[in-house]
């Protein structure tokens, strides 16, 4: 019996469908963001926006929620060899629920539509400046400590 013939006679090994693998993860997303939105919800109610104002609970969440993504970051690739599913629960879902891009672009929307272009444009301006200046920042702040501790 020839090579080719025996491959022919092989049985393949069954598949385990492809989404067996992502549920895991799936899973772990869904209850870290149901967290994380459940704290933000928790921001909003504790200091909600004034009609016309400036929505300092959003910003402040998602200022704060980068700060963190850059020090997780950091962590969990330079110091901490993670379990598979860390990154998944805590960066995608606790924090993915936590900031709130999109309630960001809801309050400049409202802002705009009720006669505050301009607090809208400041608050939309201002919080991805302070977004991405908190990321870099807890980023380079975070690789300077280990630096600093290490021996």
């Amino acid at each position: 019996m020839t090579a080719q013939e025996t491959d022919s006679l092989r049985v393949p090994a069954p598949r385990q469908p492809a989404w067996r693998g992502q549920a895991p993860v799936v899973a772990v997303v869904a209850l870290g963001g149901a967290l994380g939105a459940s704290a933000r919800y928790a921001a909003a109610l504790w200091w909600p926006a004034q009609p016309g104002g400036f929505p300092w609970a959003t910003f402040w969440t998602n200022v704060v929620g980068c700060a963190v993504i850059g020090v997780f970051m950091v962590v969990i690739t330079d110091v901490w060899a993670a379990h598979r599913l860390v990154r998944p629960f805590f960066g995608t879902g606790v924090l993915g629920g936590f900031t709130t891009f999109s309630t960001y672009a809801v309050d400049f929307q409202k802002l705009v539509d009720s006669g505050h272009p301009r607090t809208g444009l400041a608050y939309l301006f201002a919080t991805l400046l302070a977004a991405l200046t908190a990321v870099w920042l807890a980023v380079a702040a975070t690789r300077r400590l280990l630096k600093w501790r290490r021996p």
